[in-house]
């Protein structure tokens, strides 16, 4: 899952120049997410899909424990901690929190479905050779090496 999360990032990212990069602390993939997700369980259901991956990546990637969850949906805290990382150290906790994001989404409507929410969202990601569930699996086996 962490693959496919860390082509999003790298697909929402490409494009923008440097100093847009630098200056951007929001995670505008949950925000482009959020509107289907929305239609699909509720306000509230994407606010606790959200807050639990936050949870589960705050676990992994420590500074996520200084983000919270807006009654919106929205991350509220991102801008005062990306200008405290370094950039890489910012991309991965965001990669993180979307691998978490989408595979609770997967393991909640299916992995067909959760793919099809994504690719309306953006049409130019390729998806045919991406199986989640085998990635998962193989993450999870270098995990236990």
């Amino acid at each position: 899952m962490r693959s496919f999360a860390k082509r999003l990032m790298t697909l929402e990212t490409s494009g923008k120049s440097p100093s847009e990069l630098k200056a951007s602390a929001d995670f505008s993939v949950s925000d482009k997410l959020r509107p289907s997700l929305a239609t699909l369980m509720g306000a509230g259901g994407f606010r606790a899909l959200l807050s639990r991956a936050l949870v589960l990546a705050s676990a992994e990637v420590s500074w996520l424990r200084g983000v919270q969850v807006n009654a919106d949906g929205t991350l509220d805290g991102l801008e005062d901690l990306h200008a405290q990382l370094d950039p890489a150290e910012f991309f991965e906790g965001r990669v993180v929190l979307l691998a978490q994001l989408l595979g609770l989404l997967a393991a909640f409507v299916g992995e067909d479905l959760a793919l099809r929410l994504v690719k309306d969202v953006w049409p130019k990601l390729s998806i045919s050779d991406l199986d989640l569930q085998n990635e998962g699996k193989h993450e999870q086996t270098d995990q236990d090496r």
